[in-house]
């Protein structure tokens, strides 16, 4: 029976998750909305841009795993205070960066922190929270993570316009220390001493597989597919992930456990979130220079125009726990797709004379359909998972959002970045200056501003919105099949078992004794 105070206690110890998931959604968006002036100060080509929102999105990847592990093993509590940490300094580190390998170093050192804060953040939830409650926690953490989507760069906005870019990390620090503070004195420790302990072989493995895939999908645009540099690239990277694969199999006690992989509920209610993740960092990296550098926004109406999205997700979160209740899961994230993917059609029809409000309209569903989607598969997959697998089984499921994430920014980023270059119009142009403009729609403007060409910057805005048209659409496509893929294969309970699967209600059975 649970005491009122242990009631009360449990939601204020959601508070301080929320609090450590807002520092985490701030950073994302934040950096987003000001790439395009660090591109501009920093003199950072496209590739340069993904690399400083990859490093971080690596590297979280690479270590969600372990870290998850590491919460199991001495204290999810201790290791997210540790993770807050390490994320403050990495902060520190990005705001006195100056050229852009510095704030690449810093940003791989926030995803340090980020990959022992998420998961753990999660793996918390089925220790305080039972299945009546758990859908509502779920909904919760996820509105958190992403209210920092748009308060992100409405704050970083306005740092822009009064300070120096370094600023938009500075911010963190204070969140940072809140987080921590929140965590120290409300969340009560939680931990599983026989789990598995970190393999270092299967973390490299992890890492370099993951950052070898990124990197060659990075540099494709450029240097072209069928580059040796790429190729091998690529084919080190499938190398890489397969090897993992295979020692995690063999070893008695996985970090990558594949058995979890072997459970209908966990892994297409991971794979629908992941896809959701693909299609939402995509289009995050792709809308902010369409909203600056097309537009003409400065920073902080940016970010006041990506609130839409906000209030869309706002309304899901308040809609999704009806929907499962009464038509059940897989209706409900399927549905979320299939509006994520009409916001992606739509979107894709946007022109340089479309105006905001119909950029507004379709942000808003665009916020509506990763709402419906996203809580309830998140909430399947964590609902699937035995306590004593909590850190390590949440560890995988964000593990594997993440690298659909890096995937996202660096395929879809590359997409846009081929479609630009081919797109813009360079006639009459020095070679130098014509290679300067092809890098991003940014740098095409300030060589239009140096050159006083209205027609470069005109036919940037036409290339960067045809770019930014094949992305969106491209998102819509794979939003359908992935709603197609969750109607067919998602089980219409979260305990559904079937043949051949791990007992899972069983486990989580037993671990509650």
């Amino acid at each position: 029976m649970v005491t009122a105070t242990t009631d009360t206690r449990r939601w204020w110890a959601l508070g301080a998750l929320v609090a450590s998931m807002l520092t985490l959604g701030f950073d994302m968006t934040i950096l987003n909305v000001a790439l395009p002036t660090m591109a501009a100060d920093l003199g950072a080509t496209t590739g340069q841009q993904q690399w400083m929102a990859d490093a971080y999105v690596v590297v979280f990847a690479a270590l969600m795993l372990p870290a998850g592990l590491l919460g199991d093993r001495f204290g999810r509590r201790r290791m997210l205070i540790t993770g807050l940490g390490i994320f403050l300094a990495g902060s520190l580190v990005g705001a006195l960066a100056g050229d852009v390998n510095a704030v690449v170093a810093a940003r791989a050192v926030m995803g340090v922190g980020a990959a022992l804060v998420t998961p753990l953040s999660l793996s918390v939830l089925p220790t305080l929270f039972g299945p009546e409650e758990r859908t509502k926690a779920v909904g919760i953490a996820s509105a958190a993570s992403a209210l920092g989507l748009p308060l992100g760069p409405i704050i970083g906005g306005w740092l822009l316009n009064h300070f120096w870019w370094g600023s938009v990390f500075l911010i963190n620090v204070p969140m940072a220390a809140i987080g921590i503070a929140a965590c120290l004195f409300l969340l009560p420790e939680t931990k599983d001493p026989a789990s598995p302990a970190v393999d270092t072989v299967s973390t490299a493995l992890a890492a370099t597989g993951l950052g070898a895939l990124v990197y060659g999908i990075i540099e494709a645009p450029t240097r072209g597919w069928g580059d040796p540099l790429v190729l091998g690239t690529l084919g080190a990277a499938v190398l890489l992930i397969a090897a993992l694969v295979v020692r995690e199999r063999r070893v008695e006690r996985p970090m990558l456990d594949m058995k979890l992989l072997a459970h209908r509920g966990f892994l297409f209610n991971t794979v629908a979130a992941t896809l959701v993740t693909f299609i939402l960092t995509g289009l995050l990296f792709v809308l902010p220079p369409y909203l600056q550098a097309v537009l003409g926004h400065d920073a902080l109406e940016t970010g006041v125009r990506l609130l839409p999205m906000m209030g869309g997700l706002l309304v899901a979160s308040r809609l999704a726990p009806k929907v499962v209740t009464r038509f059940g899961a897989r209706a409900a994230v399927s549905a979320g797709l299939v509006v994520l993917a009409f916001a992606g059609f739509l979107g894709s029809r946007t022109t340089v004379d479309s105006g905001y409000g119909f950029v507004a309209l379709w942000l808003t569903i665009t916020g509506l359909g990763f709402g419906l989607s996203l809580i309830p598969a998140m909430n399947g997959g964590l609902s699937a998972l035995p306590r004593d697998r909590a850190g390590s089984g949440s560890g995988l499921l964000m593990t594997l959002r993440q690298v659909g994430g890096a995937i996202g920014i660096a395929l879809l980023g590359s997409l846009l970045a081929g479609a630009f270059r081919d797109r813009l119009d360079v006639t009459g142009l020095p070679a130098g200056a014509a290679d300067t403009a092809g890098e991003s729609v940014v740098a095409a403007h300030l060589v239009a501003e140096r050159a006083g060409s209205a027609e470069l910057a005109t036919s940037a805005n036409s290339a960067y919105v045809h770019g930014m048209g094949i992305v969106l659409l491209v998102c819509g496509i794979a939003a359908l099949v992935s709603a197609l893929l969750a109607a067919a294969f998602l089980p219409g309970t979260p305990d559904a078992e079937e043949p051949g699967a791990p007992d899972m209600a069983a486990e989580r059975a037993d671990a509650r004794q």
